[in-house]
C-alpha cells in the first residue's frame, strides 16, 4: 500500500496502482432493498426443518423454525438472497452483517434485508462498507433502519477493481481473526477438560490422566498445607489514590484468571505502600483468589517483579518450597475447588469467603513435587498458547480498525 494525501475523493491509504477519484453515491443509485416474505408467529415452531431468523442474531442460533413446505413455497414466490449476498440487520443491532452461505434458512422481512444490485458494487467491499457507515435510524425503544433511510445513505465508492482489492484485504483479515479465534476456543476447551482429568475428583486420590513415571496415590491435604504462611490480604480501609505512585489492584484487575494492570484501582503513595507491606508484600508467583464480591473464586498468579499492592478482596497465597505455585493456581480453577468456594461463601449483599475457611479446604495433592511441576507446567504452556492467540486476535482487530479508518473516506 502507498499513502496519499487526505482529500474528499481519495482515502489516506490506497493499494498500489489505483489513482482514480472515489465517487459519492447513494444506495438507491446502485440497487434496491430486498427482503423475504413476512413470516407470522403461528407459521413457526420451536422445532422444524428450516431455521428462521427474525432479529439481528442471524448466523448464530435460530429464533424459530419453519416447515420445508412453507420454505420451498416462499423461496420460489418471493425475494430470496443468492449465495454471497450480504444480509444486514435493519432492526436491533443495526448494521450487523452476515454473508449468505446459500444454505436453507429464512429471514424476517424488514428486520433482515439485503441490497439487490448489478455489477457496480462488489459484495466483499459492500460488507466492509456497511461496517463503517453511520446509519440514520428511527425508533425510541427499538432502533430501525427503514428502506428509505437505507437507500438515501451517502457513501464514497471506488471503481470495481479497487473495491475487490479492498474487500479481499479485509476478508483475509477476518479469516485470520476467525482462525485464531477457533484455535483459542479449542485451547480453552482443552484446558477446561484437562483440568477435570488431571486433578482427582472429590474424594479420590487418583487422577484420570497422569504423566508417565508417576504411580503413587495422591495425598489428602488442606490448602494451608501447600503454603509457607497463612493466607493474607491487603488493607481493609479504602486507600487514598494518587496521580503517580505504586499500582494498586483489586478484583477488577482479575480477568480471565490473569492480572490486568490496565484495570488497576489506581496508584497509592510509596509511604502507604510501605505501610501495606508490613502486612503483605506481593512476590513473584504469589497466587490470588477473589474472596469477596460478585467474582468470588476468580484466580490469578503474579508473573511480574514490578512493584504493586493489593486490596482486601484478594486472598494472597505463597507456596515457597512447599508446593509448586502453578499447580496450586490450576488446582484452584477446578470444578471441585470452585464448588467449595461457592458452598462456603457467605450470602450477604455480596458473597464473601473467609481466608481461614479457604485454608481448610480439602484437596488432593501429589506427594512428589516433580509431578506437581509437570502438571503446573503443562497448564502454564497451555495458558501461554491461549494468551498468544488472544494477543494475535487483538492485534489483528486493531489493525483492521486502523485500516478501516485509513482506507475509507
Amino acid at each position: 500500500m502507498n499513502k496519499k494525501k487526505e482529500s474528499k475523493v481519495v482515502p489516506n491509504v490506497r493499494f498500489k496502482g489505483f489513482t482514480d477519484d472515489w465517487k459519492q453515491r447513494k444506495f438507491d443509485d446502485v440497487g434496491s432493498v430486498a427482503m423475504c416474505k413476512r413470516i407470522f408467529k403461528e407459521q413457526t415452531s420451536d422445532e422444524g426443518e428450516v431455521p428462521f431468523y427474525k432479529i439481528g442474531t442471524f448466523g448464530r442460533e435460530p429464533d424459530a423454525f419453519i416447515s420445508r413446505e412453507l420454505f420451498n413455497e416462499y423461496k420460489t414466490k418471493y425475494p430470496y438472497p443468492n449465495k454471497g449476498d450480504i444480509l444486514i440487520s435493519a432492526s436491533g443491532s443495526i448494521g450487523r452483517t452476515v454473508e449468505f452461505t446459500g444454505r436453507d434458512e429464512y429471514f424476517q422481512d424488514s428486520n433482515i434485508v439485503w441490497l439487490k444490485h448489478g455489477n457496480e458494487i462488489d459484495n466483499s467491499f459492500l460488507k466492509v462498507l456497511y461496517s463503517v457507515i453511520e446509519w440514520s435510524c428511527e425508533g425510541s425503544t427499538i432502533k430501525r433502519l427503514y428502506n428509505d433511510n437505507f437507500l438515501k445513505t451517502e457513501f464514497m465508492l471506488p471503481k470495481i477493481d479497487e473495491q475487490i482489492k479492498i474487500g479481499n484485504y479485509f476478508s483475509n483479515l477476518d479469516n485470520l481473526i476467525t482462525l485464531h479465534q477457533q484455535k483459542l476456543t479449542l485451547l480453552t476447551k482443552l484446558k477446561k477438560a484437562m483440568l477435570e482429568k488431571m486433578f482427582p475428583k472429590k474424594g479420590s486420590v487418583i487422577p484420570e490422566i497422569r504423566f508417565n513415571g508417576f504411580a503413587n496415590a495422591w495425598e489428602q491435604r488442606k490448602v494451608l498445607d501447600l503454603l509457607i504462611q497463612p493466607i493474607t490480604d491487603g488493607p481493609h480501609e479504602t486507600p487514598k489514590l494518587v496521580e503517580e505512585g505504586v499500582p494498586f489492584i483489586s478484583v477488577d484487575a482479575i480477568v480471565d484468571n490473569k492480572i490486568d494492570f490496565n484495570r488497576k484501582r489506581g496508584n497509592i503513595s510509596e509511604e502507604y505502600d510501605e505501610l501495606c507491606c508490613k502486612k503483605y508484600k506481593p512476590q513473584f508467583h504469589d497466587v490470588y483468589l477473589v474472596k469477596s464480591g460478585s467474582t468470588v473464586g476468580k484466580v490469578a498468579i503474579v508473573e511480574t517483579t514490578d512493584r504493586f499492592n493489593i486490596w482486601s478482596p484478594l486472598a494472597a497465597m505463597r507456596c515457597g518450597e512447599k508446593s509448586y505455585p502453578y499447580f496450586l493456581y490450576n488446582l484452584l480453577q477446578t470444578k471441585d475447588l470452585q464448588a467449595q468456594v461457592a458452598d462456603k461463601s457467605s450470602n450477604g449483599t455480596q458473597p464473601n469467603l473467609s481466608m481461614r475457611e479457604l485454608e481448610k479446604f480439602p484437596v488432593s495433592v501429589p506427594s512428589n513435587l516433580e509431578e506437581q511441576k509437570k502438571i503446573g507446567d503443562y497448564f502454564r504452556n497451555l495458558d501461554h498458547l491461549i494468551t498468544l492467540h488472544q494477543r494475535k486476535i487483538d492485534k489483528l482487530k486493531n489493525l483492521k480498525k486502523a485500516m478501516l479508518d485509513q482506507i475509507f473516506i
